[in-house]
C-alpha cells in the first residue's frame, strides 16, 4: 500500500512561486510514475503534470507549460512541483498521485492519491 503526503501549499500573490512536495511511503513504490492534479471549487479534477519512474519522461498540461516543472528524487521517495508565475486561475487543491495504469492525463488511470494541499494565488 502506497501512502502519499503533500506539503508546500499556501497563499501567494499573483506572479509568486511555490514548490509542492509529495512524500511517498510503502514497499511497492518502486517503478511508479507519479503526477499532480488539481481541483478548483465547482470544477472537475484536472491534470497538471506527470513524470516517469526514471524522470526521463515528463508531461505538463498546456495551461502550466513554461511555468510549472515536475521533478522527482527517488532516493527520497519524493516528487516535486515547482510553480512559478502563479495566476489566480491556478487556485485549487493540488493532489499527488502514483501508479498510472493508462493515459497520464486521465485521473481514472491513477491508483493512489494524497489528501491534497491548498494553493491560493491572489490578484
Amino acid at each position: 500500500q502506497v501512502q502519499l503526503v503533500e506539503s508546500g501549499g499556501g497563499l501567494v500573490q499573483a506572479g509568486g512561486s511555490l514548490r509542492l512536495s509529495c512524500a511517498a511511503s510503502g514497499p511497492t513504490f518502486v517503478g511508479y510514475a507519479m503526477g499532480w492534479f488539481r481541483q478548483a471549487p465547482g470544477k472537475e479534477r484536472e491534470f497538471v503534470a506527470a513524470i516517469s519512474w526514471s524522470g526521463g519522461n515528463t508531461h505538463h498540461a498546456d495551461s502550466v507549460k513554461g511555468r510549472f516543472t515536475i521533478s522527482r528524487d527517488n532516493a527520497k521517495n519524493t516528487v516535486y512541483l515547482q510553480m512559478n508565475g502563479l495566476k489566480p486561475g491556478d487556485t485549487a487543491v493540488y493532489y499527488c498521485t502514483a501508479e498510472s495504469r493508462g493515459g497520464w492525463s486521465d485521473s481514472r488511470s491513477w491508483h493512489y492519491w494524497g489528501q491534497g494541499t491548498q494553493v491560493t494565488a491572489s490578484s
